[in-house]
């Protein structure tokens, strides 16, 4: 058995293996455009943020590099030894502190597929490792050999897109089989299986990323999720770092600096368009999360051409 010492060494072998095959490929920006379905890659040349994002259930792999990413009132900070797994699609702020051309920040994402990840736990009896009964919609956890192994045959499939249709649903699910068995198996084994808290409060998060513009009835949400109020509320805040009022706010913010960004709406029109009914809250509120009023706010990001992605 390999001791801590090695795995590491074996997994920065890897990762430079990943590098050399990255190296080379026609970089559009900040990524590259390649047939197999879901696989995000991302090179980034010079630090970025701190920035708004909304992440999607995925996983995380930095291959180069490291992040800060903060969700609610937690910060995590992790790099090349850490993979990164949100359970559910979070508005969070990241910050690539450190990055250059000669030492570029270079990471990976894939999305969590549902679908997948029951048939494995159904075909195979997986039970994970962990039983810790600690609810969080994004944790870290130790990048072994073996994912990041798995990730580079997956990338590696950009030289021989010929075995892509076969080769990358099997080389996927081996990831998943990783993740459920691991450290954070059995949080991703809860967000997974219908019927428990955190698949419940899952589909009460994708309701409000799809209806964030609409009066928020708490009552209602819990009622969708099939959940009493006051235990979506526990379970939400445990998994999301926020209540679900404020989980909207994100959303609605985020959402109104978008459309400001894109040159289609000015700040009352964006506030109304988000679900505000006065402006001078939705300003109130915005510089309250992003540090500015929304109008000097989108002119400093338009001004800086670093924009990063959200691997």
């Amino acid at each position: 058995m390999l001791d801590g010492k090695d795995l590491r060494a074996q997994t920065a072998t890897t990762r430079s293996r990943i590098l050399d095959l990255l190296s080379p490929l026609p970089w559009d920006g900040v990524s590259f455009k390649h047939e197999i379905p879901g696989l995000s890659l991302y090179r980034i040349v010079e630090p970025v943020g701190p920035y708004f994002v909304l992440y999607e259930p995925s996983l995380s792999l930095i291959i180069k590099g490291s992040k800060r990413i903060t969700v609610g009132d937690e910060t995590i900070i992790y790099d090349e030894s850490f993979f990164v797994l949100a359970t559910v699609g979070l508005p969070m702020t990241g910050q690539i502190c450190e990055a250059s051309v000669v030492e570029p920040y270079v990471a990976a994402m894939l999305p969590l597929n549902l679908e997948a990840l029951r048939r494995l736990i159904a075909d195979h009896d997986l039970h994970p490792a962990n039983r810790s009964d600690r609810d969080r919609g994004v944790v870290v956890g130790a990048a072994t050999p073996e994912l990041f192994d798995a990730l580079l045959r997956l990338i590696s499939l950009v030289n021989s897109p010929d075995d892509i249709p076969f080769m990358a649903r099997h080389i996927q699910n081996e990831i998943f089989y990783r993740l459920l068995t691991g450290e954070q198996g059995a949080l991703l084994r809860r967000f997974a299986l219908a019927g428990t808290h955190s698949n419940r409060v899952a589909k009460a998060v994708a309701w409000l990323r799809e209806n964030y513009t609409l009066p928020l009835r708490v009552d209602a949400l819990a009622e969708k999720a099939n959940m009493g109020v006051s235990t979506l509320h526990h379970h939400f805040r445990a998994m999301t770092a926020m209540s679900p009022l404020q989980f909207q706010k994100h959303l609605r913010l985020h959402h109104a600096r978008e459309l400001m960004l894109s040159g289609s709406h000015d700040a009352a029109t964006a506030a109304l368009r988000v679900g505000y009914e006065s402006p001078t809250q939705f300003s109130r509120e915005y510089r309250r999360m992003f540090g500015h009023p929304p109008l000097r706010d989108v002119k400093a990001i338009l001004n800086d051409s670093t924009r990063a992605p959200s691997v």
